[in-house]
């Protein structure tokens, strides 16, 4: 026999204690605003950030150390030829860039190393090697073999899928996203 079905009753909070919640909801809401509001004039009105001379010195030193080393290389340009066995480059910066001059900055950019100890793969030209002797003494760069591109890839490779990095974890994700590209 099955048993009538028994109404289920909501347990009855005293009014006191959900005036109580009420009240703590609405400070705590006033709170969350306060403080994205502070965050926000914080944001704008940013402290001058305080820099030593030491840090101009050493900025101009290795500016003016580019500009000469620039300079040098287009007094006597060397001729340079695209290896015939290689047709790609792995290139990875190594130091900071602060301070040196625009022209060093923005072949760094163009090459997308933007953090240290980041790397990307290089299509060899006689522009990209240029570019490359344009940042040598930032960026360390040499020919990859199977081995050391299948780790790479394998241990730090993402992928654009929908907009959104994604590692690169096995072959199917490649095949279904990347393949025809």
């Amino acid at each position: 026999m099955a048993e009538p079905e028994q109404k289920r009753r909501i347990p009855l909070v005293p009014e006191n204690l959900l005036k109580r919640r009420k009240a703590y909801q609405a400070i705590k809401a006033t709170q969350a605003k306060q403080a994205l509001l502070n965050k926000r004039k914080v944001q704008k009105g940013k402290q001058i950030q305080f820099k030593r001379l030491e840090t101009f010195v050493r900025d101009s030193w290795r500016k003016r150390r580019d500009d000469v080393r620039l300079r040098r290389m287009e007094q006597r340009p060397v001729q340079v030829a695209v290896p015939k066995e290689h047709k790609l480059a792995f290139v990875v910066r190594i130091t900071e860039i602060k301070g040196v001059s625009m022209r060093v900055r923005r072949v760094i950019e163009l090459l997308r190393l933007r953090k240290i100890f980041s790397g990307t793969f290089v299509k060899l030209s006689p522009l990209s090697l240029k570019m490359l002797r344009i940042v040598e003494p930032y960026v360390a760069w040499g020919y990859p073999n199977l081995k050391s591109v299948r780790e790479l890839i394998l241990k730090r490779g993402q992928g654009k899928v929908n907009k959104k990095r994604v590692p690169l974890t096995n072959n199917m994700l490649i095949e279904e996203h990347l393949g025809e590209e």
